[in-house]
């Protein structure tokens, strides 16, 4: 079979499947009116695997290839059974591409050291796809313990969107999620069928509806310094500056500082809060 009409062919494929399904069969939610096509909409579905709305559209036109990785997540995605999913194999042919792979991440000593270091300072490591790849004693009292996370779950922004206490420790949740999720697609184009990224974008979709709106918004420029303000459940509210550097060993990986004026309520609170981390006997509860 000639490439280009595998390609169309396979592009019919995924039109017809798409139809066949409704938003409720995925887990999304019911709008309430009435759908203008049957099935799920395009845009829907590229957000649950990992694609822009556009790459997808390419798809479905039979104007370009699939990866495995994205072929596994929309067998997942449109809840192909065993013959579907042979015949979208079937179809991609020679056509699929080879997996984009990356070599695990890993902080080094050096760095590790360095974040223990600042006592005064919270700082962590953010990895491919804003995973938590190392954070000192202070960023753990101020934000959450990662270390109490399971290590293949320790992603910021998966926190950010699912634990509700993050919604009152930012009081600007939105802004501060809606920059997130900015940053992640910044990074997601350069290995759009990065299977760690699909799983990721499919998970958020399928959990909060702001996070499909702002995945398939048009891209802007992320912030790469500024202001976060905090309500800290101990010490507070805090007005913290922020700034990021690249690590020299990985450039996907970077170290994020955050900081306080001297002199300010908020400068004070971070000693207080550290202090507590030293003697957790003088610390009182969330409760006070």
């Amino acid at each position: 079979m000639e490439s280009s009409v595998r390609l169309k062919e396979l592009g019919e494929f995924l039109k017809a499947r798409r139809a066949e399904l409704s938003p409720r069969t995925v887990g999304l939610p019911e709008s309430g009116g009435a759908r203008r096509v049957p099935g799920l909409r395009r845009d829907e579905v590229a957000l649950m695997a990992g694609l822009s709305s556009r790459w997808y559209a390419r798809l479905e036109q039979g104007r370009a290839p699939l990866s495995a990785s994205v072929l596994a997540s929309l067998v997942k995605v449109l809840h192909l059974d065993g013959a579907q999913r042979d015949r979208l194999f079937e179809l991609a042919g020679e056509d699929i591409i080879n997996v984009c792979r990356r070599p695990a991440q890993r902080v080094q000593p050096h760095v590790r050291q360095m974040l223990d270091d600042l006592r005064y300072t919270p700082a962590f490591v953010l990895g491919r796809y804003m995973d938590v790849l190392a954070l000192n004693p202070l960023a753990a009292a101020l934000i959450t313990d990662f270390s109490q996370v399971p290590v293949k779950r320790r992603n910021f922004l998966r926190v950010l969107f699912t634990d509700p206490a993050m919604r009152t420790l930012y009081p600007a949740w939105e802004s501060v999620a809606h920059a997130c999720v900015t940053q992640l697609r910044t990074e997601g184009a350069k290995c759009p069928g990065d299977a760690r990224l699909v799983e990721l974008v499919g998970e958020l979709s399928m959990v909060d509806p702001q996070f499909r709106q702002w995945w398939g918004a048009p891209l802007v420029t992320p912030v790469q310094v500024g202001t976060k303000t905090l309500r800290h459940p101990l010490v507070g509210e805090l007005v913290l500056s922020w700034d990021s550097f690249t690590c020299t060993a990985d450039v996907e990986q970077r170290i994020v500082i955050w900081t306080a004026e001297a002199g300010t309520p908020s400068h004070d609170s971070l000693r207080l809060l550290s202090t507590w981390i030293a003697q957790p006997s003088e610390a009182p509860s969330n409760a006070a």
